[in-house]
Formats: C-alpha cells, sequence, structure tokens
C-alpha cells in the first residue's frame, strides 16, 4: 500500500468512526428513555461522552492488538496513531450532547432535550456518511445511496425509542 493508499485508508475509517459513533450516540439516547422517562440533559450528556469514549478506547485497543501486537512492539507512536484514527467515534457524541444541554438551556423538558440530542446524532450520521462518500470519491448514486441507507438506519433507532420508551 503507498502513501496515498494509506491516507485513503485513514480518511475512510475517520469518516466510518464518527458515523459508528453518531449511530452509537442516537442509541445511547433511544435506550436511556428506556425506564421511566428520559435521563435530565446532565445525565444525558454524561452518558453520551461517557459511552462515546468508551467505544473509543475499546476501538483503539482492538485496532492496536490487531495490528500484530505482541509481535510487534507497542509503541506510544503507533498508540497515539491509532488513538488520533479512532478520535471521530468519540467526538461524534459531542454534538448530541452539546444539542442537550442546549435545549436544557433554553429551559426545554428533559423529553425535547432527548429528541434534540437523538435529531442531531442521526443528522450527524447521515451528514458524516455522505461526505465521506463524496471525500472517497464514490459516484453521486452512492453519494445518495450512503446518505438514504445511513437514514433508514437513524430512523429505525428513532421509531425503537418511540415504540420502547412511549416518548
Amino acid at each position: 500500500m503507498n502513501g496515498r493508499e494509506a491516507s485513503a485508508a485513514a480518511e475512510r475509517a475517520e469518516f466510518g468512526g464518527a458515523v459508528y459513533g453518531s449511530l452509537l450516540a442516537a442509541s445511547v439516547v433511544a435506550g436511556s428513555a428506556a425506564e421511566g422517562g428520559p435521563p435530565s440533559p446532565p445525565e444525558l450528556v454524561t452518558l453520551l461522552v461517557c459511552t462515546g469514549v468508551v467505544f473509543w478506547i475499546t476501538h483503539v485497543y482492538v485496532q492496536v492488538v490487531s495490528s500484530g501486537y505482541p509481535a510487534r512492539p507497542l509503541t506510544w507512536a503507533n498508540l497515539r496513531s491509532v488513538a488520533r484514527r479512532e478520535w471521530p467515534l468519540a467526538q461524534a457524541s459531542f454534538p448530541p450532547s452539546i444539542a442537550a444541554a442546549m435545549a436544557s438551556g433554553l429551559g426545554m423538558s428533559n423529553t425535547v432535550a432527548a429528541w434534540a440530542a437523538l435529531c442531531v446524532a442521526v443528522a450527524s450520521q447521515v451528514m458524516w456518511a455522505v461526505t465521506a462518500a463524496v471525500k472517497t470519491g464514490s459516484s453521486r448514486r452512492v453519494v445518495v445511496i450512503s446518505g438514504i441507507a445511513n437514514l433508514i438506519l437513524g430512523l429505525a433507532i428513532v421509531a425503537l425509542k418511540t415504540v420502547v420508551a412511549g416518548h
């Protein structure tokens, strides 16, 4: 793999992490409302950020182990590189967290804050998927299919939240 191919692969990984992290954030919001109503915005922000960070750490671990450790020595440079590449997974929890905090700051209910976070997570997921398809030079058809597929996945999470949580 030459330098250009490696760079393209790293970029795909970053976008993939952001798409995955956004879907994870939507799932956290949906799952947090399953019993007794939505959590308060501070609780929701904590759940979102902590879940994103834990999954990020897990992905870093998996990438380091699967890349040859212990046969290949574990170095700080390698660990930092993998952590940077996987960081979009954790970052994806920030926009929904900000949406929940802003809704709360505007005096909206916990339910409205949770819906704001969920909508932002789904919109982010679609945006990241479309951006990834565009950046990797995909055809217009693949860009549209990527957006629609991720919108369907996000709406599936919304439907589950509505059915399971009832609000």
